[in-house]
């Protein structure tokens, strides 16, 4: 199967948390708050809590989706505990700034995150000037990423054709509906995928058919394609 290539693309779509930045410089101080958050919302142990936490994510997209459907819990409330985090440990990336830079066309930011985890990200990492907006997962009426009706929300928001658009993302599952819509896929695999837990699921897809190419080094990668 031919892979598409960048020569159409127009627009320059990414996800957030372990594909902007590694995940093991943020992702564990989030990670223990929604463990924390599910234990104390169902009352359970930690052990518990972890083991729901993952199913729900697999599942649902995020645990958030899962403790909503299954627990009706608030999501505003979930979502300022869970990201009531210290940014500080991301540093700024000048060369991954330069690389956007010399992209041609818009940049967008595609998350199931928060806008104001997002602007706290791209402060950090001194990117947030490339950036035209954030897309959220209360933009997405919190519904994630892979549910196709997000990846709709998004497209039409931002009036985005995806046929001349490319997606990068660090889950393979997260690129199958914007491959079927047309995008170039991009699957990012940056080092200290194992400094925090992730269940296998998260690792595999380098081989799926709707991953049209995959890189460890994101910087360098976006340098290639402008070249």
């Amino acid at each position: 199967m031919t892979k598409r290539d960048f020569s159409r693309v127009e627009t320059w779509v990414f996800d957030l948390d372990n594909t902007l930045y590694p995940h093991h410089v943020l992702w564990q101080r989030i990670d223990d708050r929604i463990r924390a958050y599910v234990a104390e919302f169902l009352r359970i142990t930690a052990d518990e809590a972890f083991r729901i936490q993952k199913d729900y994510y697999k599942r649902y997209g995020t645990t958030m989706r899962g403790l909503m459907t299954e627990h009706g819990v608030n999501p505003d409330e979930y979502l300022d505990y869970v990201h009531q985090i210290d940014h500080s440990p991301l540093e700024p990336n000048p060369a991954l700034g330069d690389a956007l830079e010399k992209l041609p066309g818009r940049k967008l930011i595609l998350t199931n995150g928060t806008v104001a985890h997002a602007a706290a990200v791209l402060k950090r990492l001194e990117i947030d000037k490339h950036f035209e907006d954030v897309f959220d997962i209360v933009a997405a009426d919190l519904e994630p990423k892979p549910k196709a009706i997000t990846y709709d929300r998004f497209l039409k928001r931002h009036g985005v054709d995806p046929t001349k658009a490319a997606m990068f993302e660090d889950l393979s599952r997260n690129l199958e509906v914007p491959h079927t819509l047309g995008m170039t896929t991009v699957l990012v695999v940056p080092s200290g995928q194992r400094e925090v837990f992730r269940e296998d699921w998260e690792l595999e897809g380098r081989g799926d058919p709707h991953v049209d190419h995959v890189t460890d080094d994101l910087t360098g990668f976006l340098g290639q394609v402008r070249g």
